[in-house]
């Protein structure tokens, strides 16, 4: 009897570890069928100088694409960890000047200048005043929404940058106009284009639908509008114009 019981127990255990290898077996098949049928979007971003031909620099202004699953018609998004991320105040500049985060994330902003900032954002995205903090520290904001926030110092009219923020894993921005999207499962999306240096009627024409395969998609070639960017001239936290720089207490400019 003892060793009719021991042979169904070691049965049952034989068992039992086909089946956890059977089920871990299924999940790595599964897991390579939606990598295998992730591919990468590309596309061009070319800008018609229009008006802003002065303004146009030797290269493109930097753009980002970001594609938004359409319902029923892709793969959901999958939910994600908020990450944190850091966009630094040094010799009087944000670095760096373009970044873009998926929502939910934080975003950090260490002052590493011997002097006070003031950071704040009054666009659509994000609406935050950070006051005054001084050199060492750091403050930070949360950018639980969809949308682009212009980031600038209350102080130091010259500090400009852009944070935009996505609710999709599925963006990337330009190199010298090329952008590349990785790891797109098959399906249609809503294609977005932004640029800092572009106008709002093109970015919001170049919206379109767009079908991904297995192996991915060329988009070709985008064209925007080129605009002067908002950073280049803007107002202060109040809205009025930034008085001339002055010394503080300690000497130094702020």
């Amino acid at each position: 009897m003892i060793s009719v019981s021991c042979c169904l127990r070691n049965c049952r255990r034989r068992t039992l570890r086909w089946k956890i290898a059977g089920a871990v077996l299924l999940l790595v098949v599964a897991t390579t069928r939606v990598h295998a049928q992730a591919g990468e979007v590309s596309l061009h971003v070319d800008f018609d100088p229009g008006t802003a031909r002065s303004h146009r620099s030797s290269t493109p202004p930097a753009s980002v694409a970001w594609l938004t699953p359409i319902e029923g018609e892709a793969p959901p998004v999958q939910p994600w960890s908020p990450h944190t991320y850091r966009m630094v105040q040094k010799n009087k500049q944000f670095d760096p000047h373009l970044m873009v985060v998926q929502v939910g994330s934080l975003v950090q902003f260490p002052n590493l200048d011997p002097f006070f900032h003031n950071v704040f954002s009054l666009h659509n995205g994000k609406r935050f005043d950070l006051g005054l903090y001084e050199t060492g520290s750091q403050r930070g904001v949360r950018f639980d929404r969809e949308g682009v926030s212009y980031i600038f110092c209350n102080i130091h009219p010259e500090m400009g940058a852009v944070i935009l923020a996505v609710a999709t894993p599925y963006f990337a921005v330009s190199h010298d106009g090329a952008i590349a999207i990785p790891h797109v499962p098959a399906g249609r999306y809503t294609l977005n284009v932004w640029s800092e240096g572009a106008t709002a009627e093109s970015m919001t024409a170049a919206r379109r639908q767009v079908t991904v395969t297995d192996s991915g998609a060329d988009l070709g070639s985008l064209r925007l509008s080129a605009a002067t960017s908002a950073i280049a001239h803007h107002t202060n936290k109040f809205g009025n114009p930034y008085p001339p720089e002055s010394p503080d207490s300690t000497g130094k400019p702020y």
